[in-house]
């Protein structure tokens, strides 16, 4: 009966967020129904204690890096990069490859440190200008982004800064750059499969004479002015300058505060009256990604200040309003993300995945499984480790496979089917892109499945040529 709780508030989530409803208001709606079925005494103590609790913290941590980075894909798009980045791509790759160059955008800041959702926002400019001038659908951009941002650069590629990679090094005992071939032949099966989908559905689409799309929501502006454009390599110089500084500060900030922890004394601070001190290695990749977006607002502004300033004021306001609404519907997915795990038919889920016999199949179905469940990568591989990877471990072990092969299979796991409809990440990016799960969700559950069958394809060769 617990599990069918869990599954029935999972069901209920994804269906509400599919048919368009506010997953600020249904989150907890599905969350607390599901406390009601367990335990009708625990559902306010549980949405305080738990719920609230996570969403707050969430936001807390998480909404200036939203914040900032709206603003930065704004300024973009209304210095006119975006369209001069466009531009020299259809000019020297071709309209044709759109899908490719979103891509590769996307990946070049994931894989520099940026946050995925940062680069939801810096790139929707640029894909927008991009899908409008070679006329595609609008419609199959978010899959695009998702194929660029959520996938082999999250957690297949070796090195990669982001989380998904570096939560397995705590409890494997490895690095970000375990499994290096592995993760390369990963990352490769990832882009040939949701390249070769995503054009298949462009021109399908196109055959049809299905253009870009009008009376769209959330659409950039069109620079309808005379003015010239912005040379190609000062466009792209913030995107550049984004990437490079978010992975300067990581390595720099802990150099200036020194140690784990930094306190402020109460004597600089009398209105405090205690010191204030934190975590230097808990908030150290988001006040790095933080510093860099704003470098990237400053620079963006002094080289095109004439164009920015002119309409800052209302810019700004639609992409803090952008921000806000991501945000939110990210960390109220997150507070359901913490209830669900705290639920009996989550323990129940999570004990009948120890049951599966293959080490690596049982990690990558128990990660992936649970990260599904919550709707996030992160959250999902931080439950599973937390509560199995002894157990991984072990059968790993007795199996005689290394550790680094159990890392890239985990990190790669944790991306796999965590992009169901209720996920905060695909909410996000709907959002910012002004789609609805209807429109689009076709394309980014393709490319969910793609990501999953890379996992089992990973183990596959590993077992079939050692491959590490």
């Amino acid at each position: 009966m617990s599990f069918l709780i869990v599954l029935a508030a999972l069901a209920f989530l994804m269906v509400a967020a599919y048919r368009g409803y506010s997953v600020i208001l249904f989150a907890p709606i599905a969350a607390l129904g599901a406390v009601l079925f367990t335990d009708p005494s625990a559902v306010a103590p549980v949405f305080s204690g738990i719920f609230m609790e996570k969403m707050v913290g969430f936001v807390k941590l998480y909404f200036p890096v939203f914040m900032l980075g709206a603003v930065f894909g704004k300024v973009i798009e209304m210095s006119g990069f975006s369209k001069s980045i466009v531009q020299a791509a259809i000019r020297y790759i071709g309209r044709s490859r759109a899908n490719a160059v979103i891509v590769a955008v996307c990946a070049l800041l994931t894989y520099g440190g940026v946050s995925l959702f940062v680069v939801v926002f810096a790139v929707y400019p640029f894909a927008a200008e991009l899908y409008r001038q070679s006329n595609i659908p609008k419609r199959l951009m978010p899959g695009a982004i998702a194929l660029g941002a959520f996938s082999f650069t999250m957690d297949s590629l070796p090195g990669t800064p982001q989380i998904q990679n570096i939560i397995p090094t705590t409890f494997f005992k490895t690095t970000g750059w375990a499994a290096p071939v592995l993760g390369t032949i990963g990352s490769l099966f990832i882009i040939v499969v949701g390249l070769a989908y995503l054009e298949w559905r462009r021109r399908a689409a196109m055959a049809k004479g299905e253009g870009y799309g009008t009376a769209l929501a959330n659409e950039p502006l069109e620079d309808t002015g005379k003015e010239a454009l912005p040379h190609p390599l000062v466009a792209v110089l913030p995107l550049v300058l984004v990437g490079v500084a978010n992975f300067a500060f990581t390595r720099m900030i802990p150099v200036w505060y020194g140690g784990d922890a930094y306190t402020v004394p109460a004597e600089i601070l009398p209105g405090v009256h205690t010191p204030v001190t934190a975590t230097i290695k808990t908030v150290l990749a988001i006040w790095a990604v933080e510093a860099a977006l704003l470098l990237g607002i400053l620079l963006v502004v002094a080289t095109a200040f004439r164009r920015v300033s002119q309409r800052f004021a209302s810019g700004s306001k639609e992409a803090v309003g952008g921000a806000l609404l991501a945000a939110m519907n990210t960390a109220s997915e997150y507070g359901f993300g913490g209830v669900i795990a705290a639920l009996p038919g989550f323990i129940v889920v999570s004990d009948a995945l120890k049951g599966i016999p293959n080490p690596l199949v049982n990690a990558a179905v128990s990660v992936s499984s649970l990260a599904g469940i919550t709707g996030s990568a992160s959250g999902g591989m931080s439950i599973a480790l937390a509560a199995m990877s002894d157990l991984f471990i072990q059968g790993a072990q007795a199996a005689h496979i290394p550790l680094e092969v159990l890392h890239r299979v985990v990190a790669m796991a944790s991306g796999g089917m965590d992009t169901l409809p209720h996920n905060g990440a695909v909410i996000t990016l709907l959002a910012v892109t002004g789609l609805t799960h209807r429109e689009s969700y076709r394309e980014i559950f393709a490319i969910t499945v793609i990501k999953t069958l890379a996992v089992f394809f990973v183990i596959g060769v590993f077992y079939a040529t050692g491959l590490v």
